[in-house]
């Protein structure tokens, strides 16, 4: 026979759930708080930018349509390529990962982002016509 689950009086299985879930996302942001360097703070806000800018287009083409396609699909793809970009900065700018980045600075890996967001946006901008 298998010994059953006590569960203290008052709590159900759901709420007991949602308080370990609450307490991860606690220890989780304050973990990011205290150890997370304040240029990674910065690429982390950037990228988070990016994602909701991306969500809001998706969701206007959804309920408003996509009369002029290549706008629509040239602003998706730029917010893609910006968020591509932004997670490869992040990748190098974070001292964790110096050992996969030999020679390469941050300020290296900032210039490459720089210059490879004037390209993406060329690009961009010659699609929409």
């Amino acid at each position: 026979m298998k010994p059953e689950k006590v569960i203290p009086d008052g709590e159900s299985t759901s709420n007991m759930s949602s308080t370990s879930l609450v307490s991860v996302v606690k220890n989780f942001y304050g973990e990011y708080i205290n150890n997370t360097p304040k240029k990674l703070k910065i690429v982390d806000a950037y990228l988070v930018y990016i994602l909701l800018t991306g969500i809001i287009q998706f969701v206007y083409c959804c309920i408003v349509g996509t009369f002029p396609f290549n706008s629509f699909l040239s602003g998706f793809i730029s917010t893609v390529g910006c968020f591509i970009l932004g997670v490869c900065l992040r990748l190098q700018a974070n001292p964790q990962n110096k050992s996969q980045f030999l020679g390469i600075s941050p300020e290296r890996g900032f210039a490459d982002f720089i210059f490879a967001h004037i390209i993406l946006h060329l690009v961009v901008v010659n699609f929409i016509g």
